[in-house]
């Protein structure tokens, strides 16, 4: 199916030129978004679309699929080693967790992602494939990603991980899921100890829609309507938009600084229904006395790292967010 532009998109001439050719390639070919189509097709074109824009894949020591046990069954997990401190003192893990609302994405669509974020920092990196709504709704998702984390503690010495220095990772969806883990006191997993979060483009408040949602209608892959669709199959139940562990933006500054804030690398994208959000949640957790480096890029939208093959601002970003994880792990290491 195909669908006509109104004069409300966001022109081209306002999009980030190392984009445009991808936007109007969107846009020509009826600008069809996930909500557009089956959910099983939107699944497939998602792959489809990761694999085509993706970064080169790169080759690393050891790539490896593990099983995690979950309730009511067993997900998978893919390590990436590097090949670097291996058979030293443990060394800090990466847990990463792959975008697409809840509801598409796995670990190959993020896995070209996953390789050069351990091949430039050095760490291993454990991508987890949570179960997806709507099969499995809130919080299935949330409580497979903290099963992870268990999985990564219990198996700390036979992988050579320190548990008490893990970072997460994820974008959009995943980057949600992350910043829970990370400071939402139910989902602590005792024995471990996250130190950092990578938040690229997070849905922080499914409860609230910002500005943003009015100005990013249409003529991009991610609407406003895409958004809705996803919160509508992550959540059946409209009121759990509330629960801080759906939208961790509505936390108070002082819940945060009472409990503690790991530092955090943030990135968002003007060209976005989730860009008011996401400035908001690196506000707020800065505030909370959070160590933020935030990116805000005004004229790239939503997807720009599962597209950084063809947007170069997206493979040099990604690369500074490898690069953070090696300067909050080895402070006394100088990144050139």
């Amino acid at each position: 199916m195909t669908a006509e532009l109104s004069t409300a998109a966001v022109p081209l001439d306002e999009v980030a030129p190392d984009a445009v050719a991808l936007i109007r390639a969107f846009r020509d070919g009826g600008g069809v978004s996930f909500q557009d189509v089956p959910l099983e097709q939107a699944r497939a074109a998602y792959e489809a679309g990761c694999a085509a824009n993706g970064i080169p894949v790169v080759s690393l020591e050891r790539v490896e699929t593990l099983q995690c046990p979950v309730k009511g069954g067993a997900i998978g997990l893919r390590r990436y080693h590097p090949g670097t401190g291996s058979g030293g003192a443990p060394r800090p893990v990466v847990v990463f967790l792959h975008g697409g609302g809840w509801v598409i994405g796995s670990l190959d669509t993020h896995d070209r992602l996953c390789r050069r974020l351990a091949a430039v920092s050095g760490l291993d990196v454990v991508s987890v494939e949570y179960r997806l709504a709507p099969e499995h709704p809130f919080p299935t998702p949330l409580e497979d990603s903290r099963a992870a984390l268990e999985f990564v503690r219990d198996k700390a010495p036979e992988y050579g991980w320190d548990r008490n220095r893990i970072v997460v990772a994820g974008d959009s969806a995943g980057g949600n899921l992350a910043t829970v883990l990370a400071t939402d006191p139910g989902s602590v997993v005792n024995g471990t100890t996250i130190i950092g979060q990578v938040l690229l483009y997070p849905v922080a408040n499914l409860l609230d829609e910002s500005e943003s949602y009015a100005r990013i209608a249409e003529g991009f892959p991610l609407t406003a309507d895409s958004m809705r669709w996803f919160r509508s199959l992550y959540l059946p139940d409209g009121q759990t938009a509330s629960d801080l562990r759906v939208s961790p933006g509505l936390r108070s500054r002082a819940d945060f600084a009472r409990n503690g804030v790991p530092a955090a690398f943030v990135v968002t994208v003007g060209l976005d229904p989730l860009a008011d959000e996401g400035i908001a949640y690196a506000g707020l957790l800065a505030h909370a006395g959070a160590m933020v480096e935030h990116h805000h890029l005004p004229r790239h939208s939503h997807g720009l790292f599962t597209s950084a093959g063809l947007i170069p601002t997206g493979a040099k970003l990604f690369d500074r967010a490898a690069n953070w994880l090696i300067e909050l792990t080895n402070p006394t290491k100088t990144i050139s």
